[in-house]
């Protein structure tokens, strides 16, 4: 079963049975989730002497998926299960293939033509965009999964001509760069984020505005500081509101993945209690990233009216600011794994393998306050 299989079913809410044959503490920080999906761990070496206690557990009315890290050990034991009699799949290349996944979902039509898309990555929590207008795109927070977009907007018959990232990303490795030299892109950074990269950028500051196509589809760059230090979100045909890390459809964005969460939370209260308030309810936003499978709606997209978040995000609805300041430096997460050594990549300070790049990536993103 492929990774784009696999994440059908769970944006269709299908029944899954998954048995994940890695070991228990790389389940129990990054593991495939979804509202009808049943999942058991029981490490690989616990059944190479065989699969008949594991047996008791799998149920015979739902489709069986075993998942280990890269495909072997899954390959191995559904040969095992399928001998003992059940019909059984794999995943195909394994977690490191569902965390590469990107599922492309329509979000909506622009006022004079064109349209929007979310590339949403299940295995990871990442969103990424793109806006399209009179055979123009803009690629917003992409992934290092280049070939997606470049595919896409061939696809449907557009030329990609900018390419943005609303912040210095410690997560996840950016492919705005890349996609950038490929298609002649201008590409554009936060220069507050961009004082060490080492290639030439566009400064995204407030007030620029980027067009794409003939219909002046604009992007309006507003400065909102809080998770870094140059964080910026874009209000996009004065619709949609992309938010990057800063606000998020269940949490917000933590403001110390450059260990300077005292000094900057208050830049975060001030973006999400002032500026967002300013901005219409009526914004659909659009954030970087996901925390829980919840948060997806019926079509597999991530986006939430501005007005609904202020009545129903809690980050959004707390009056003290004091109060505000320890509940976010309380409930920080883990760092993300190898957060420096990613953000050091998004500078091109280093260029590590493909390989190097999945292993620095694995795990589920931590940009959010818990």
């Amino acid at each position: 079963m492929t990774a784009k299989e696999v994440a059908k079913k769970v944006i269709n809410k299908d029944q899954l049975f998954i048995l994940d044959v890695r070991n228990e503490g790389d389940f129990t920080d990054w593991k495939i989730e979804g509202e009808s999906i049943e999942i058991l761990n029981t490490p690989y070496f616990d059944l190479l002497d065989g699969v008949e206690e594991v047996m008791k557990n799998i149920p015979a009315n739902k489709d069986i998926l075993v998942v280990c890290a890269k495909e072997g050990s899954s390959v191995l034991v559904s040969e095992m299960l399928s001998e003992a009699g059940l019909t059984v799949s794999y995943l195909k290349g394994g977690m490191k293939a569902w965390s590469e996944h990107l599922e492309p979902v329509k979000i909506g039509d622009l006022t004079h033509g064109g349209e929007i898309y979310q590339f949403v990555r299940l295995g990871k929590g990442c969103l990424s965009y793109m806006v399209i207008s009179n055979g123009e795109a803009a690629v917003i927070d992409s992934t290092r999964m280049t070939n997606v977009y470049l595919d896409f907007a061939d696809h449907i018959g557009a030329r990609i001509t900018h390419v943005l990232d609303t912040h210095l990303h410690a997560d996840h490795i950016s492919g705005g760069r890349q996609i950038a030299e490929k298609t002649n892109a201008t590409y554009w950074l936060p220069p507050k984020d961009a004082t060490e990269v080492q290639f030439e950028y566009q400064p995204l500051e407030g007030g620029n505005v980027v067009t794409i196509g003939s219909t002046a589809i604009a992007i309006h760059a507003i400065y909102s500081p809080g998770h870094t230090i140059g964080s910026t979100s874009f209000v996009v045909d004065d619709k949609y509101l992309l938010s990057g890390d800063i606000l998020f459809i269940d949490s917000i964005g933590r403001p110390d993945l450059a260990g300077l969460a005292e000094d900057w939370v208050g830049d975060l209260r001030e973006t999400l209690y002032i500026r967002y308030r300013e901005l219409s309810d009526d914004l659909i936003v659009l954030p970087s990233h996901f925390m829980i499978i919840e948060e997806l709606n019926e079509n597999g997209s991530v986006a939430k009216q501005l007005g609904t978040l202020f009545a129903e995000n809690h980050g959004l609805n707390i009056a003290d600011e004091q109060e505000f300041r320890e509940m976010v430096t309380g409930n920080l997460p883990p760092q993300p794994n190898a957060y420096q050594e990613i953000r050091e990549t998004n500078m091109g300070k280093i260029t590590p393998d493909d390989e190097k790049q999945r292993e620095m990536e694995i795990g589920p993103n931590r940009c959010a306050v818990r």
